[in-house]
């Protein structure tokens, strides 16, 4: 959504002639990153065999830089920052050896949120154009920088490393962050061809002279250099926007996922060994994001399947103020509230069971909250619960949760309310409601159903990563 020539989209391997600054590097980094949350979500179960793997990772203390001002933990799910870097040193210098002494900057930044009891795990990306509050940092030359009230999200990387990405995203989103995984984009061609290719589907034929991608409509597995070019093309697909690449690079993040978990390339040792040592090779954690550490998490993760695997976008939309940035929506604090009150594996309760059971009960949802879509979202999760549901439209803007009914449905209003958050005092009867029938009218504080089976409720937009290739496309 940048507008300035600054910002170009490819990256030479090769600059026989001075270049302009250029963050192509971004998407390169979307694919490293798809692949630490592959070695987080599986491959570390073999950890007693390929323990030399895990020496090639770098590792960076920010506890310190942190401070002790930090959210608190409502569950036990765990949270790690995802991020690219653009960094030009060693071997990377190929991308562009003009930009060989520049500060590192990330303009990929993911939130992998994985769910207590290992059961799903969802990426949250931030888009690089996000105007944000970004705090006081420590920079890397030791220093403080200033508070910024207004600034560009990419830019808390380059003033404070990884520490400084971490306390704007807490401070946005009230999420305290466990851990960060950091890459850069040389070992991009080896962890594609690695796992044997990725599977995608294009639209239409792409020529495109810029990123060297000659491809025809329909599906293909791309490795090595022709994936590099695929996730390195813009205007050749899509309507050039960041926000339309996003959605493209996390099906592509999700489909080599899906092919890592589902084709026994992570209980493959001869598949195994050159995709770990091409991911952990451009690799740097916390110093508490152990080896040990990293193994534990993923046994706890063992029985997720790759359909369990979601990528969203952090809800956003244009900047009133700037046509070329974005900044968050009213649907975004709901959000994260949803993802700090994540409890996918529900406690036993030791209420006495409803009396009336929800498929016993229909339900209209109405949206009070002022956020677009969110009755539908709502009436999926009291789908998947069981409940009959139809969605009514919009109601009177409102903060508070309702719920109403008709003659004969008050047992039935006592089943749906006990599973809503924000609880109300008592569910209301209405003179004017349809007999037998429970309105549900959602407040803006609403943030997931109690005990749902799904955890956060699903979002618009949002992609898994054993979705059809060809969807949407």
């Amino acid at each position: 959504m940048n507008s300035n020539p600054m910002y170009m989209e490819y990256v030479d391997d090769a600059d026989p002639q001075p270049a302009p600054r250029r963050r192509g590097w971004r998407i390169l980094g979307w694919v490293s990153i798809g692949m630490s949350a592959v070695l987080v979500a599986g491959s570390l179960t073999a950890y007693g065999v390929y323990r030399k793997a895990m020496g090639n990772i770098n590792h960076e203390d920010v506890n310190a830089q942190l401070g002790p001002n930090r959210p608190k933990k409502l569950n036990s799910a765990m949270n790690i920052l995802l991020l690219g870097s653009d960094t030009r040193a060693g071997a990377n210098a190929s991308y562009g050896r003009s930009m060989k002494n520049d500060p590192p900057r990330s303009d990929t930044m993911i939130l992998l949120h994985l769910s207590p009891g290992g059961s799903q795990a969802m990426g949250i990306s931030f888009p690089r154009d996000l105007m944000v509050h970004i705090p006081a940092c420590k920079t890397h030359a030791g220093g403080t920088s200033p508070d910024q009230p207004r600034a560009q999200i990419n830019s808390a990387f380059t003033t404070g490393g990884a520490a400084c990405v971490i306390k704007t995203i807490e401070g946005l989103s009230d999420v305290r962050i466990d851990h960060f995984m950091q890459v850069d984009f040389t070992g991009f061609k080896a962890i594609t061809d690695a796992v044997g290719g990725v599977p995608v589907c294009l639209p239409k034929d792409v020529n495109d002279p810029k990123s060297k991608l000659h491809l025809s409509r329909g599906k293909h597995v791309i490795k090595g250099s022709t994936s590099l070019a695929y996730v390195r093309v813009r205007h050749g697909l899509g309507d050039g926007s960041d926000l339309d690449r996003i959605k493209r690079q996390q099906k592509f993040m999700g489909a080599l996922a899906n092919k890592a978990m589902s084709k026994g390339v992570l209980s493959n040792p001869t598949k195994l060994i050159p995709l770990m040592n091409a991911a952990t090779k451009s690799l740097t954690t916390d110093k508490e994001l152990t080896p040990p550490v990293m193994l534990k998490i993923a046994q706890g993760m063992q029985g997720m399947t790759s359909g369990k695997l979601r990528f969203v976008t952090a809800p956003s939309g244009p900047d009133p103020a700037d046509p070329n940035r974005v900044v968050l929506t009213s649907a975004a604090q709901p959000f994260f509230a949803a993802v700090r009150n994540d409890k996918t594996v529900p406690s036993e309760s030791k209420t006495a069971a409803p009396k009336i059971k929800p498929e016993q009960v229909r339900v209209r949802v109405y949206n009070g909250s002022g956020i677009a879509g969110q009755a539908s979202r709502v009436a999926s999760d009291l789908e998947a619960q069981g409940f009959q549901v139809t969605v009514g439209g919009n109601a009177s803007r409102t903060q508070s949760t309702k719920v109403m009914y008709g003659s004969g449905a008050d047992q039935q209003a006592g089943t749906l309310t006990a599973l809503i958050p924000s609880r109300p005092a008592a569910a209301a009867r209405t003179t004017g409601g349809t007999p037998g029938v429970v309105d549900l009218v959602v407040g803006s504080n609403w943030t997931a159903l109690k005990n749902a089976k799904g955890g956060i409720p699903e979002q618009q937009g949002e992609i898994r990563a054993n979705d059809d290739i060809c969807k949407g496309a």
